[in-house]
């Protein structure tokens, strides 16, 4: 009996579980229904489905990417970004899932109002697949078990001033009655983790001076937060996940921590990984953000954490805003919101460096797909496996583009990485077997354990 399937892949580099290599790629019903080699360079599955794609010789077939860390900040702030824009810039840049974190929203993703407003929103105006984080906050423990059994992936806390009224950070007390509160529901902290008394006492960050942001969040406050979080790991736990790790000299503490069995998995970013505190100018606030941009010596610790497995997932921490709050002209670092947008430029930032220093596109998929997958246990997502979404990106390698903020899908054209040269073009995006077409949005809603 022939099965007709919806859509055939194939070419000489697919990216399956086997490697990358020679296959066939067939989807049936948004699923991936086969995955078989080729005979003589020639497709056998599927030839008449309804439509088939043919690899160029410069192109690559690969998994669509998961972004767990990502601001869309509608309803409330859609001026900075918003469910269109943010999921159009995750097609066009290979992602093809999002967890939305539960600010910069207003409401905040901290009880179920929320959540159900953010959810109708959503099914609306996507484009991608989008998951949601809830928040926890003080006050609101009472909202944490309606939240996970609505399907948030886990929750969301500050340990320090947000940047937002809305979204309180937890004192000590709070942050380990959080930690305690969570297992009960089999749930995940996840914890943007600096010290609130380091940065007390560090330098106040006004004026132009990047060097001067950069003192009023030295690594100390990284460092001390993150003897909180794995002392509140190691008695309750709590499946922990460090947000936007920037410190390389906490490396060797989470590889110890790892080590220990803590259930820790840890991210960075790639603003973290790319840019470097040496060559960002004076009142350059695009770059901006929090923890900051370290020197090229953190840099590395940071990508020695990545090639030894300390550090699980790079994820975009996308976290734009309007042109004023970014204050391009005044350029005052103490007033500028702290932020970078990159989503659409993740993968193509990452496979540029990535390659310089021989690492494969496999190893950029496993940082940027399969391990956030993972994660946050999205069951489907990540890989090309038989029974996965077909969740597929056509990548063209070896071309290159020249970084222009206007031509992006993000809603506000800033970027620090405007005008440099990235390898990397993606040239289709399929989720769950559709071509995205940037005309109209059949994302899906994910939820924990439906997805």
């Amino acid at each position: 009996m022939t099965t007709t399937y919806d859509l055939l892949v194939y070419g000489q580099n697919v990216l399956t579980e086997n490697g990358l290599g020679p296959a066939q790629v067939a989807v049936k019903d948004g699923r991936i229904a086969a995955i078989e080699a080729l005979v003589d360079g020639d497709p056998t599955l599927g030839t008449d489905a309804a439509t088939v794609r043919r690899l160029g010789d410069d192109e690559v077939l690969i998994p669509g990417l998961v972004d767990t860390h990502v601001h869309i900040n509608e309803p409330g702030r859609t001026p900075w970004e918003g469910f269109d824009t943010a999921t159009k810039a995750a097609a066009a840049g290979g992602f093809t899932t999002l967890i939305d974190m539960p600010l910069n929203s207003v409401p905040s993703t901290v009880d179920m109002d929320a959540l159900e407003l953010k959810t109708g929103i959503a099914q609306e105006k996507s484009f991608v697949d989008v998951g949601f984080w809830g928040g926890a906050v003080p006050d609101n423990a009472d909202q944490l078990a309606p939240l996970h059994q609505a399907g948030v992936f886990g929750f969301k806390s500050f340990m320090v001033n947000s940047g937002v009224e809305e979204f309180q950070h937890l004192n000590t007390e709070q942050l380990k009655q959080a930690m305690a509160d969570i297992p009960e529901l089999d749930g995940m902290i996840i914890l943007h983790a600096e010290d609130p008394d380091t940065i007390d006492a560090a330098p106040e960050p006004d004026g132009r001076s990047y060097a001067a942001y950069l003192a009023s969040r030295p690594q100390e406050a990284e460092l001390a937060a993150i003897d909180t979080v794995l002392d509140g790991a190691r008695s309750t736990g709590v499946k922990t996940h460090l947000l936007h790790l920037a410190a390389g000299d906490a490396v060797a503490k989470l590889a110890a921590a790892k080590a220990e069995g803590l259930p820790l998995t840890v991210e960075t970013c790639p603003h973290y990984l790319v840019l470097k505190a040496e060559d960002i100018p004076d009142g350059a606030t695009a770059y901006k953000c929090a923890p900051p941009i370290r020197e090229g010596a953190v840099q590395e610790q940071l990508w020695d954490g990545l090639k030894d497995g300390t550090i699980d997932a790079i994820v975009s921490d996308h976290s734009p805003s309007t042109l004023d709050l970014k204050d391009l002209e005044g350029g005052d670092f103490g007033a500028a919101w702290g932020g970078i947008a990159s989503l659409q430029l993740g993968l193509s930032l990452i496979w540029t460096e990535a390659k310089k220093r021989g690492f494969s596109i496999a190893d950029v998929v496993r940082w940027m797909g399969t391990n956030p997958a993972e994660i946050v246990g999205l069951q489907r997502k990540g890989k090309l496996a038989v029974g996965y979404d077909a969740d597929l990106v056509v990548f063209a390698p070896e071309e290159t583009f020249v970084v222009d903020a206007e031509k992006l899908h993000h809603k506000n054209p800033v970027t620090p990485y405007q005008d440099q040269e990235l390898s990397g073009v993606v040239h289709t995006t399929y989720v769950r077997g559709a071509e995205v077409d940037f005309q109209t949005p059949k994302g899906a809603i994910l939820t924990k354990g439906n997805n």
